[in-house]
């Protein structure tokens, strides 16, 4: 195999805790598949957490691991989006994202102080979390007529592919997420079905 199609996750949001001289950081991880997941996770945890002086964040996502995000909210620069991000890193999980909640406890950390607070928070948000091991799959739609809707779902059974959606109406459309490994494999067999259109959409 020239390439690796799992990668690790977590399969629920997950939270851990760190406090350090009367500062308090909470941090929450939350599987995400896209940035635009973020937004309203934020809010929410702002309105939790009314009186928190910081929402320090790091996020990383797609099965290669290529996209990441981080944001300080005001900390010094590298003391706690990169530490956030580098939690991930070492445990090699991606679509995730853990933001860590601060209480200021009135007592300056310093840089180390806040870089070691900040990847404790995270640790120990990953430490509650359940890592699940997922296959990286293309998606893709398959357009087809009635004729060969049978030679469709056999295939669908054999190979045991997961249907995400299905459109049954004036013509048939199935969404299929196909595993990267097999997918030279199962294209060929759906090419040799016939009357069909398949479309590439993204991967996940």
């Amino acid at each position: 195999m020239l390439f690796d199609d799992t990668y690790k996750t977590i399969a629920a949001p997950s939270e851990g805790i760190f406090r350090d001289r009367g500062s308090k950081f909470i941090g929450y991880a939350y599987p995400v598949q896209t940035e635009d997941e973020l937004k309203p996770l934020l809010l929410n945890l702002r309105a939790e957490h009314a009186k928190a002086r910081h929402f320090c964040w790091a996020l990383r996502l797609s099965p290669d691991r290529s996209i990441f995000r981080i944001q300080d909210d005001g900390e010094p620069s590298g003391t706690a989006g990169r530490p956030i991000l580098n939690t991930m890193l070492s445990a090699d999980i991606t679509n995730i994202s853990i933001v860590v909640v601060r209480y200021f406890g009135g007592t300056l950390l310093g840089v180390p102080g806040l870089i070691n607070a900040y990847k404790t928070a995270a640790v120990e948000a990953l430490r509650a979390a359940e890592l699940i091991e997922k296959t990286v799959n293309d998606i893709y739609q398959i357009d087809f007529n009635y004729l060969v809707m049978n030679d469709v779902m056999r295939l669908i059974k054999e190979e045991k592919l997961t249907v995400l959606s299905q459109d049954f109406d004036n013509k048939c459309a199935i969404k299929l997420a196909i595993r990267k490994s097999s997918l030279n494999v199962i294209l060929q067999k759906l090419d040799q079905i016939g009357e069909l259109k398949t479309s590439y959409l993204y991967t996940a």
